[in-house]
C-alpha cells in the first residue's frame, strides 16, 4: 500500500554513521552572507553571456569528457591534457579519486579541523579516516596555530594508508603548508600512497614559503593536485573542479566519474572565466586587500587570528562559538560556526569586514 513505511531495507554501516555535512547558513533580509567562502563579485558580463548561449542547448547531453574545456586547462597550467579530469566541483572529483583507489578499509589521513566533506567522502568510498589534529601554537607561541601538523600526519602512515589529504591553505583555519615540510612529509611517504593536494584557495595565498604544487607533482608520481572553479573565479553555483593527475591515474579517476557530470552551461561558463583571467585577478587582489584589511582589524582589537592565505579568517573562539555566530547574525552578518571550535569569516563586502569587525569588538 502506498505511503506504508519499508523499515527493512538497509543502508550500509558508513551511511549511516555519515556525518552532516553543513553549508553556510543563507541570509535573511539584508544581512551579509560571510558563510560559504563565495566570491562576492557579481559574475562578469562576459561569462553570463557565455551561460546564456549555453543554456539554448539544454536539450542535449554536455560533452561527457569536457573535451574543449578539458584542454584549455591544461593549457593553462602546463600539462598534457590527457593529465587533467574535470568533474562536478572539487568535492565530486575528490570522491572520484577515492572511489577509483580506496577499498573497504584502507586508511585515509588528513588533518583535523580541515574541509569537512572529508570524512564524508572517504565514507561513502568505504574507507577508514585518519585525522590527525592540527598544530595549536603552543610551542611557538601561537605562530603555527591552525597549521597542518605534516610530521604527524607522515608518523600516522601505516601498511593500512591508501590516500593522504594535504588541504593547503587548510579550510577552515586558513594556513598553508610550506615547501620544505612538504618535501620532508612527501619523503617519508610511500610511494604507493596517494597524496592529494587540494588547492581551492590557490588564487588567494601570498605566502612566499608555499609550494608549487605542479613542480611537486612533475617530480612525485603519486602526488595529484585538486583546484576548483568555484573561488577565485566565482563559479561557486555551476560546480565545476578539476584534478592534474598522472595519465594511469587519471584514466582510472575517469572511469568513476559520473558520466555528463559536468552542465554545457558550467563547461561554457569555465571556458569564459579561462578567457578573462586579468579580470578575475583583479578580483582575487582586491578580496587579497580585504582580507589584510579584516585580519589586521581582528588583531588590533587583541585576536589570535592564524595566518590568513584564503578567502577567509578563522577566529578560535572554543565554547562562545555559538553564542557569538548567532550574535553576528543578530547583527547583520552571517558567519560558518564549527561548534565548540570557532566561526570562519568569509571575505565579502568591504561593509561586510566593518560590521563584523564591530561586531567583533563586543566580544572582547
Amino acid at each position: 500500500m502506498l505511503g506504508v513505511v519499508n523499515d527493512h531495507v538497509r543502508l550500509r554501516p558508513q551511511i549511516d554513521a555519515l556525518p552532516a555535512y553543513v553549508p553556510g547558513a543563507r541570509p535573511s533580509g539584508s544581512a551579509f552572507k560571510l558563510s560559504s567562502n563565495e566570491n562576492p563579485f557579481p559574475t562578469p558580463p562576459s561569462i553570463v553571456a557565455a551561460i546564456i548561449d549555453a543554456a539554448q542547448e539544454t536539450n542535449r547531453y554536455p560533452d561527457m569528457y569536457a573535451t574543449e574545456l578539458t584542454a584549455a586547462i591544461a593549457q593553462h597550467v602546463g600539462v598534457d591534457a590527457d593529465q587533467v579530469v574535470v568533474g562536478n566541483g572539487s568535492v565530486a572529483v575528490l570522491s572520484h579519486i577515492l572511489q577509483a583507489v580506496v577499498n573497504p578499509g584502507d586508511e585515509v589521513i588528513f588533518g583535523w579541523r580541515s574541509f569537512e566533506a572529508y570524512p564524508i567522502a572517504v565514507s561513502v568510498a568505504g574507507g577508514v579516516s585518519v585525522p590527525v589534529p592540527l598544530l595549536d601554537g603552543a610551542d611557538d607561541g601561537g605562530a603555527s596555530a591552525g597549521r597542518l601538523d605534516l610530521p604527524a600526519m607522515a608518523d600516522a602512515i601505516t601498511e593500512r594508508t591508501k590516500v593522504v589529504l594535504v588541504c593547503t591553505p587548510n579550510n577552515p583555519t586558513g594556513p598553508v603548508v610550506h615547501a620544505d615540510e612538504l618535501d620532508a612529509f612527501l619523503a617519508r611517504v610511500p610511494s604507493d600512497v596517494l597524496v592529494v593536494i587540494d588547492e581551492a584557495y590557490l588564487e588567494f595565498v601570498r605566502d612566499p614559503q608555499a609550494p608549487d604544487a605542479l613542480a611537486v607533482f612533475a617530480q612525485r608520481p603519486n602526488v595529484v593536485v585538486l583546484r576548483t572553479f568555484s573561488k577565485a573565479y566565482g563559479l561557486a553555483g555551476l560546480r565545476v573542479g578539476y584534478v592534474i593527475a598522472r595519465k594511469r591515474l587519471a584514466d582510472g579517476i575517469r572511469a568513476a566519474a559520473t558520466p555528463f557530470g559536468v552542465s554545457h552551461v558550467a563547461q561554457q561558463a569555465a571556458l569564459a572565466a579561462l578567457r578573462v583571467t586579468d579580470e578575475l585577478e583583479e578580483r582575487v587582489e582586491a578580496l587579497v586587500a580585504e582580507r589584510t584589511r579584516l585580519v589586521d582589524g581582528l588583531r588590533e582589537q587583541g585576536w589570535d587570528v592564524p595566518q590568513a592565505e584564503a578567502n577567509f579568517v578563522w577566529l578560535p573562539l572554543g565554547d562562545r562559538t555559538a553564542t557569538c555566530a548567532a550574535e553576528a547574525a543578530a547583527a547583520g552578518v552571517v558567519v560558518r560556526p564549527f561548534a565548540g571550535e570557532g566561526i570562519r569569516v568569509s571575505v565579502g563586502e568591504a561593509e561586510a569586514t566593518d560590521l563584523f569587525l564591530k561586531v567583533a569588538a563586543t566580544w572582547r
